[in-house]
Parts: C-alpha cells; structure tokens; sequence
C-alpha cells in the first residue's frame, strides 16, 4: 500500500504560522490570529517532518506533489524538493493576489492520479484545508479510494468531515518547526 501526498504549501505555511501565533502568544486566541492576519515569522515549516507525519506509518510515500506560489529567485526549497523527485507546481499570483490555479491545480493533479497513478490499496492524502477541495474528495471517496486529509485544526468544517480521516496538525507545532 502506497501513499500519493498533494501539500498546498502556501496555505499550510501561512496558517500555520497563525497557529504558532496563537501557541506562543502573539495572538489572544486562534481566530484573532487567523481574522487579523497575526503570524509568528519566525516559526518556518519544516517539510521534511511534514511529509513523514502525513504519510502516516504504515505506507510507504510514491509520491509528493508540492503546490505553491512562484518563489523568489534566491528560495532553494523548490530547487531541494525536485532534487528529491517530488512534482513541484508553482503558478504566479493572479492581479488580485489569489492562487486559484494551485487549488485547480492540485485538484486535477489529484484526480488524473487517482486513474494513472493509483494502485489498489494505495490512499491519498491532502495537505490542505480549504472547503474548495471537498468535491474532489467527494468523488475520489466515490470511487472506493481512501483520502486523508492532514492539517491545522481550523481547516473547513466540511473538509473534516468529507475526509476519510483526518489528522490535526496543531498537536505536532513544535516538531513541524524546523
């Protein structure tokens, strides 16, 4: 049984930054942090430790799929993370500053997976926790495949719950932290 991960990096990074926020007490409470845009800077996303808690411990990781925002020049994640053999998307920001192509993105990256990729038995999991992900969820489920969904606790109610499981990352800050 093998494990496909699709980590939305730019979402995971930022939110997790408001829940360190909240954790060491920059923020009175995590919904301050998240409405006021409070965020612990010096809190970084360790991702090493991140694809090994979402790929759960008894699967092996087939694939990592890394979906963010074009870096700067001088940023060598993106550089280590294809040296590794994970597919790495980044799109530019929209004029209005949005990412919908990465959301678009990595949906479709997940559903052509599931017909080209997947084996059965293997699962899919998702770094990621906006409701915008729930349909294709919904019809990955449909189809008999198991989908996780790994990240901070104040993810979409309806993500949660469409999720075959899903794994909290607010339990786990401080060893996320590189």
């Amino acid at each position: 049984m093998a494990n496909l991960i699709y980590v939305d990096n730019s979402g995971t990074c930022i939110e997790g930054e408001h829940v360190a926020a909240y954790a060491y007490g920059l923020a009175p409470s995590l919904c301050d942090a998240v409405a006021n845009n409070i965020c612990d800077n010096s809190w970084n996303l360790d991702f090493g430790k991140l694809i090994a808690r979402a790929g759960g411990s008894t699967t092996k990781v087939a694939k990592v799929a890394l979906f963010g925002r074009r870096p700067p020049h001088n940023d060598s994640l993106w550089e280590a993370a294809r040296r590794n053999g994970w597919d790495v998307k980044v799109c530019d920001r929209s004029a209005a500053n949005q990412e919908h192509q990465i959301h678009t993105d990595l949906v479709v990256t997940m559903i052509k997976d599931s017909f080209l990729a997947l084996q059965p038995g293997d699962e899919m999991t998702l770094v990621a926790g906006g409701s915008d992900y729930a349909p294709a969820i919904e019809k990955l489920k449909a189809r008999g495949i198991t989908v996780r969904v790994v990240y901070w606790k104040h993810a979409s109610l309806e993500l949660e719950q469409i999720a075959t499981k899903f794994i909290e990352l607010d339990l786990y800050l401080d060893h996320l932290s590189r």
